[in-house]
């Protein structure tokens, strides 16, 4: 699995003009599924989403998780980061999941978020989204599990 974390104050996730997900402070995750991921990959995805340090302590420093600031979490389906970008002008997806698994996948992701975080918001799979965000930092983190 693949993720995109970007450290936020606010986004949130529209589809036909209907907000369907939103957080204020925490993170958003653009999540790409590849043939190979297991729930077990998905575990240690959401394991390292919820401890990854990169919220900033009294000092300043990237210090504490989003579980130490009760941050929101935006799971986002995003086939496109799977993508073989290596050469040529397209990119190729051969290397992302094929739907069925992304689902799959991506589901139990968001099932076991639920379990173990606050709040959790996420995207809908396979819809055509319209994702907002203000990055803070600008924080951002490609993560691969």
């Amino acid at each position: 699995m693949k993720a995109l974390l970007q450290r936020v104050s606010q986004a949130k996730v529209e589809v036909a003009g209907e907000q369907i997900g939103a957080i204020e402070q925490g993170l958003l995750v653009l999540v790409a599924v590849e043939p190979q991921d297991t729930q077990e990959s998905a575990d240690k995805l959401l394991r390292r989403l919820l401890d990854y340090r990169v919220f900033g302590d009294a000092a300043g420093k990237m210090n504490l998780s989003l579980k130490d600031v009760c941050g929101g979490l935006l799971l986002v389906s995003q086939f496109t980061l799977a993508a073989d970008t290596r050469s040529g002008l397209r990119p190729s997806f051969s290397t992302a999941a094929p739907p069925a698994l992304g689902e799959q996948m991506f589901s139990y992701l968001v099932e076991r978020a639920r379990l173990l975080h606050e709040t959790v918001a996420t995207g809908r799979f396979g819809d055509d989204m319209q994702v907002s965000l203000t990055n803070d930092g600008p924080v951002t983190f490609l993560l691969q599990v």
